[in-house]
């Protein structure tokens, strides 16, 4: 990853709003690849989620010594020491206070003056009126792109994430069916309200189906290219998974039923919203 020791404090020109579990790790590893964008060794900043929904900042603390021992780990296992540049980057940027509207520039400084810097966080999508209303103002002409997944999908993928996280495992139906009941199952894949309100402050959003990732990852590319202005590039492992069913689950039928019948207003909206070809291609 280039890193400009002596870049100055700047604004990222593109963001990735989700969805989450919608193909974001994916769309970091081929634009990590670009020489013309700059992504944070972190990807994911959390700026504006911590700024607007307060109940996100018990966690992004955890997020971020996660991600920076992540690194580290990351290097030791290679064998090979964490460059100064890195290390001193990371460093100050977890120094003293963060999230303020400085802090967030430092974060980008590092990018290459020809780079694109990009933050590429999931729980944007989530943000209220106010919130989007900020990212507007603040982040004039910025780029927006918006990953979705059939909404099925997606919140299976996220119950897995959040089993293994939290090392449960349901035992029976009832434990199974309080799983799908939890809200924070919906929150993430409400596309029915984030999707209007993004596009309302934004009218060029890029959304792109999930399951055009698998079918055609060079499509994906290209759009995502010309909505950011890059020029081509042959991007390694275009066809690869990333995080690809890392926790499988064998969810009874009941509580699949229950889900289907719980999102199938957010399907239906898709369809009106987008098109049923769009709908059919979330997965």
């Amino acid at each position: 990853m280039a890193m400009d020791p002596a870049g100055r404090p700047r604004k990222p020109g593109a963001l990735c709003i989700g969805a989450q579990k919608a193909g974001t790790s994916w769309l970091a590893q081929m634009l990590g690849q670009h020489p013309q964008v700059w992504i944070p060794p972190f990807k994911e900043v959390q700026y504006f989620n911590h700024l607007f929904i307060p109940g996100h900042r018990r966690w992004i603390g955890w997020h971020y010594r996660q991600k920076f021992q992540e690194i580290r780990d990351r290097h030791a296992r290679a064998g090979r020491p964490v460059p100064p540049g890195l290390d001193a980057y990371l460093h100050d940027v977890t120094r003293g206070k963060m999230f303020h509207n400085q802090w967030y520039k430092r974060v980008f400084a590092p990018a290459p003056p020809d780079a694109i810097p990009m933050d590429l966080t999931p729980e944007y999508s989530t943000l209220p009126d106010e919130g989007v209303d900020h990212v507007a103002g603040f982040l004039p002409g910025v780029r927006v792109i918006y990953l979705i997944r059939h909404p099925v999908d997606r919140a299976l993928s996220q119950l897995g994430m959040n089993l293994h996280r939290e090392g449960r495992r349901p035992a029976t139906l009832a434990d199974w069916m309080a799983e799908i009941d939890n809200p924070v199952l919906y929150e993430r894949g409400d596309y029915a309200a984030y999707l209007p309100r993004w596009q309302a402050r934004f009218p060029d959003l890029l959304v792109l189906p999930f399951g055009r990732i698998a079918r055609d990852p060079q499509a994906v590319m290209d759009a995502v290219e010309s909505h950011l202005g890059l020029g081509p590039w042959p991007y390694a492992n275009l066809t690869d998974k990333v995080f690809a069913a890392r926790h499988p689950l064998s969810v009874p039928p009941q509580a699949i039923a229950a889900l289907e019948a719980r999102m199938a207003p957010q399907l239906a909206f898709l369809g009106d919203h987008l098109g049923a070809d769009f709908a059919m291609e979330t997965r």
